[in-house]
């Protein structure tokens, strides 16, 4: 997985960038197999019930991450960036947050769109703010994709995983960081079936 470049981080071990962890792998690698099966068992669980607002974003957070991290569900308190680009400051996480979700439930949650097209784009538009505000140290693309697939849902569509293209997908997300959703709405629109 592509490691974060962060300012010091307390949650990471001392003199790494691995973040500790309940199970105490200190390599990155054996982190990254573990967390990633630990995800894949939640993910075969009920989620939390919830309105998708912020708090229930969280407890998802939560629910995938319990067995790895303490912090899980918790949003991020340092500053972070991939592949240079920084993302939103801590200090505005929660206040960005509540906002978009309070957005996207004026938009009920975009039950309401009926065109493949138009609910692309929407969809594209909310995953592509999340990402750049970035609420967790780790394990928001998985969040992103748990939210995408349930406001497909709602809409009465469904999201084929096996249609992700990982580096497809990986690279419309840095697009839209730099303010251009079409790929990424191209990608959405792509996995809906």
């Amino acid at each position: 997985m592509s490691r974060y470049d962060a300012t010091e981080d307390p949650l990471c071990y001392t003199g790494t960038h691995v973040l500790k962890n309940k199970a105490g792998l200190q390599n990155q690698d054996d982190l990254d197999q573990f967390e990633q099966l630990m995800f894949l068992t939640r993910s075969e669980e009920p989620f939390p019930d919830g309105d998708l607002d912020y708090d229930h974003y969280k407890r998802i957070h939560h629910h995938f991450f319990q067995d790895v991290y303490d912090w899980a569900g918790q949003s991020r308190e340092i500053r972070t960036a991939k592949g240079g680009n920084w993302f939103c400051y801590p200090e505005y996480v929660d206040s960005k947050m509540e906002r978009l979700l309070s957005q996207l439930a004026r938009e009920n949650h975009l039950a309401e769109i009926s065109d493949r097209t138009q609910l692309a784009v929407r969809a594209a538009h909310y995953i592509a703010e999340i990402n750049a505000i970035h609420p967790f140290r780790d394990g928001n693309g998985r969040c992103q994709l748990t939210l995408l697939d349930i406001l497909l849902d709602v809409s009465g569509f469904e999201m084929n995983e096996e249609l992700i293209e990982p580096e497809q997908f990986m690279s419309a997300m840095i697009t839209s960081f730099h303010g251009d959703n079409v790929p990424l709405a191209e990608a959405i629109l792509r996995m809906m079936s």
